[in-house]
């Protein structure tokens, strides 16, 4: 049974393993890590990765961080996560199924709370960030990773991609009003064969835009920035 409120993913959801090669490929130089480091120090703390697909972060953290929760509506997508950890032997992690507009954990009960390409997109979002302010403890810190629209040529294969999305000035007034900080990270693609990225181009637009931008883009790299927004609580 669907959980209420579960706003459906169209890449991950229905195209998991693909998704997989997209993560792969996602920030090659840890710039964003970087980043998100020089927001937040979650060692030794405990991290909720809100909208945690197949738990492909719950790794990194659970390097340093004291507790791990991993939040994700489809259940199909927890038992693969849960899969991920047993599989590596992580510990001190644990996925549950919810959404943002319910988070199922008490109140003030986490310090660094990561969400990527998950729910916070912006107008709509107002629930959600209602129940950050509720779970995040005071001097807590919340990271949510979005495309920039303004830029980059994955930027500009957005912008054709979804162009009933609200523009990139109407997101940034969004979140810059609501007191979030924008550092603006050049992230980067890089897939181990052409192969592999018409893939997840495939699995991101619809045909006919997949078709345009393959057509226009040659090797295996793609300049992809994205925004980091952060609030301390």
């Amino acid at each position: 049974m669907q959980l209420r409120g579960t706003i459906p993913s169209p890449n991950i959801w229905h195209h998991t393993a693909t998704y997989e090669l997209e993560n792969r490929a996602a920030d090659p130089d840890g710039r964003l890590w970087s980043a998100m480091q020089a927001r937040a120090d979650w060692s030794g703390r405990t991290v909720l990765d809100l909208g945690c697909g197949t738990g492909f972060h719950l790794p990194r953290f659970a390097e340093t961080a004291a507790r791990v929760v991993g939040v994700e509506p489809h259940p199909g997508l927890v038992k693969l996560a849960g899969r991920r950890l047993r599989t590596r032997g992580t510990t001190g992690v644990e996925v549950v199924r919810g959404t943002a507009q319910e988070i199922p954990l008490p109140d003030a009960s986490v310090d660094v709370v990561h969400a990527r390409w998950a729910y916070f997109f912006g107008p709509g979002c107002e629930p959600g960030l209602v129940e950050l302010d509720r779970v995040v403890r005071r001097g807590g810190v919340a990271l949510i990773i979005d495309n920039d629209g303004s830029r980059s040529t994955f930027g500009d294969w957005f912008r054709r991609g979804y162009p009933h999305l609200e523009p990139p000035e109407a997101i940034e007034r969004f979140w810059s009003i609501r007191g979030w900080e924008l550092d603006r990270v050049d992230m980067g693609w890089r897939f181990a064969t052409r192969a592999d990225l018409e893939a997840v181009v495939r699995i991101e637009f619809t045909p006919e835009v997949a078709d345009q931008v393959l057509g226009e883009h040659t090797g295996v790299e793609v300049d992809y920035a994205v925004n980091l927004w952060s609030k301390r609580f």
